[in-house]
């Protein structure tokens, strides 16, 4: 099979390599899927560059999320399987091979079915982005008349995260974001009110329309925290996935913590309890045939070109999840 992969860690277009790698065999529990899209996320970039991980194996296929079709299976899984449209996640964590190639296979967990009328290329922005905005936002239990605001609503998670808060009930969906075509994509995705973080009212504006959040989506706990700890509510939650302005930030625990009795929470998708997984995909299934959806599809590469997709994302100027397509 064509694939793309890197043997060290280091600048795109010095590391990444393409060509032929030996077509992979389901082990045991597995599936194998011909993959339609390949979703390129920030966590792949940074694995490669090594920014934030050591390299894991002598060899490494990159990109977590998929598309396509199930042509083969494992022992112990369901032959029915096989031509199922699926979308997939997880491909390249915990094991060296990725969807940056024409095949990849994956515990059949990591599948979900891809319902009719959604494009591969949709599915393949769904495993990162939609279900770390789903476990954001239900880990801590029903929506239902609660106040949600989601901080970063242009950004691929924050946008998915300002959808699914509709789509499960809460009563209120607000989004922060930069103006311009982010603040435009919250509110296209459902956000009831969009601010402006940098504005110095900010806060005051909020609190004027919630009276305070009960759930926060935070996509940088360091940068914002004299914000969500203004804002959120009595017995609130905060759930951060990032902290681009500090990976330890001065929290303040006995002023807002103790005092409103909120929980901070840290969500990394990978490591999340399997049966939140489960539900995250099942949930997001169902959003896609039932919901009105919005999928910000930001640039679209061929595989042999998935060093400019990569460098698309380092730019940090991408609207949406850029992809790769497998195919000629």
């Amino acid at each position: 099979m064509r694939a793309v992969w890197y043997e060290s860690c280091g600048p795109a277009a010095e590391v990444l390599q393409f060509g032929e790698r030996p077509l992979p065999e389901p082990a045991a529990g597995e599936v194998r899927v011909r993959l339609h899209a390949s979703g390129v996320n920030p966590a792949d970039i940074y694995r490669r560059a090594g920014t934030s991980y050591a390299n894991e194996w002598p060899l490494i296929i990159p990109h977590s999320d998929g598309a396509g079709v199930v042509d083969a299976v494992g022992a112990e899984v369901d032959a029915a399987l096989l031509g199922r449209r699926v979308w997939l996640y997880n491909a390249q964590r915990g094991r060296p091979f990725g969807t940056a190639a024409e095949y990849t296979c994956v515990p059949v967990a990591c599948i979900a079915d891809l319902p009719p009328g959604i494009a591969d290329e949709v599915g393949a922005c769904l495993g990162i982005p939609a279900m770390t905005a789903h476990r954001c936002l239900f880990a801590d239990g029903p929506l239902q008349g609660l106040r949600v605001l989601v901080s970063g609503g242009g950004g691929a998670v924050g946008n998915y995260a300002v959808q699914l808060a509709r789509w499960g009930g809460a009563a209120w969906v607000g989004a922060t974001a930069s103006g311009g075509w982010k603040s435009a994509d919250a509110a296209e995705a459902g956000a009831e009110m969009v601010f402006d973080y940098r504005a110095p009212d900010c806060a005051r504006r909020i609190l004027a329309a919630t009276g305070g959040v009960d759930r926060i989506v935070e996509v940088d706990v360091a940068g914002n925290a004299a914000l969500w700890s203004e804002v959120v509510a009595l017995n609130g939650s905060v759930i951060g996935y990032a902290s681009r302005s500090g990976p330890s930030p001065a929290i303040p625990v006995s002023g807002t913590l103790m005092r409103k009795n909120v929980n901070l929470r840290g969500v990394v998708l990978n490591s999340a309890p399997a049966q939140a997984r489960r539900q995250a995909m099942d949930d997001i299934t169902r959003w896609l045939r039932q919901a009105p959806r919005l999928h910000r599809i930001a640039a679209r590469f061929p595989l042999a070109e998935t060093v400019a997709a990569h460098e698309a994302v380092e730019s940090g100027t991408k609207r949406g999840t850029v992809v790769v397509v497998p195919g000629p």
